[in-house]
């Protein structure tokens, strides 16, 4: 897998994001451009961004480029899916959306399993694999204990669990101590990291100063009030110091920390063809031991 993905829950969804008011099919094919010339080859998708909406958009982008892409997408598991037979007939819809025979990462979105036993979804998924309709299995949101159940039921009919989805960045390291990130490096399992910026964060787009003008879901994230930015300005001090020295911005800066990790890959969001650059300029170069040590030791509180 590469060392950088791209999110695209922002890609046609107007529920939770600004679809369709504030940017729209135009911008996010802009983003999918660059990304693509930017050496970035990897798009994380799922059923329910937009309600398919996102992985239509992929499917068209792919059909006008000549560049190979790896897809990833998600199942939900949704109450009225309680047998093998609505796994299938999922991958056959996402299949359908994306305008693909295959898909390279199949993900779970979230460990559900009240109507569906993780057992009969992992067995399901396996039989995908063997179709060679989905490559490899993934899971998200899945804790350190549903991971290794998941990574066994898959084991056992020799399949192995490629990746656990999570939201990880440098100011929400949970993962660290909640048995999760060590235990999948015991299970060879990838982390892919979502919101690795921290809904923007991370970027210094955000200080004490402008806090007043923070608008939409935002504003009800403390970290986004003029304390919380307060809190926050020592960090990304140090990494507008740390990437001085690189030329590269803050963002840049935290995506790089997560990619040092050795098992983890960023899969920041991007609206539109500079975000995308921004986002590809975490490649290409390293923090330094010391450097890497800062930022670790500066933030381990929100471990």
């Amino acid at each position: 897998m590469p060392p950088l993905g791209i999110g695209t829950w922002q890609w046609g969804d107007s529920l939770f994001w600004s679809y369709g008011k504030e940017y729209g099919e135009a911008q996010v094919k802009e983003a999918f451009d660059a990304t693509i010339a930017s050496g970035v080859d990897f798009f994380d998708t799922a059923e329910i961004y937009g309600l398919g909406e996102s992985e239509k958009l992929l499917g068209r982008f792919m059909k006008q480029t000549d560049r190979p892409v790896q897809i990833a997408t998600k199942y939900m598991p949704l109450p009225w899916r309680f047998s093998a037979e609505s796994v299938h007939e999922a991958v056959s819809e996402s299949l359908k959306r994306l305008q693909i025979d295959r898909i390279a990462l199949y993900q779970v979105h979230m460990p559900f399993d009240f109507f569906m036993s993780k057992k009969t979804l992992m067995e399901a998924l396996a039989e995908e694999v063997k179709r060679g309709r989905i490559a490899t299995i993934g899971v998200s949101n899945y804790s350190a204990q549903q991971m290794r159940e998941a990574h066994d039921y898959l084991a056992a009919k020799g399949v192995p669990l490629a990746v656990n989805q999570v939201r990880h960045s440098l100011i929400t390291r949970q993962i660290e101590t909640n048995g999760i990130f060590n235990t999948a490096r015991d299970l060879g399992v990838t982390i892919l990291a979502y919101s690795p910026l921290a809904q923007g964060l991370l970027t210094g787009k955000y200080t004490p100063e402008n806090a007043d003008s923070v608008t939409g879901a935002r504003k009800l994230d403390s970290r986004f009030s003029r304390q919380g930015l307060e809190k926050l300005a020592p960090v990304i001090s140090l990494m507008r110091e740390i990437g001085q020295k690189h030329d590269k911005m803050p963002a840049q800066v935290a995506l790089n920390w997560l990619i040092t990790q050795g098992n983890v890959i960023p899969i920041p969001g991007a609206k539109n063809a500079d975000q995308a650059r921004q986002n590809a300029g975490a490649l290409g170069w390293s923090l330094d031991a010391d450097e890497f040590t800062k930022l670790d030791l500066l933030t381990r509180d929100r471990r």
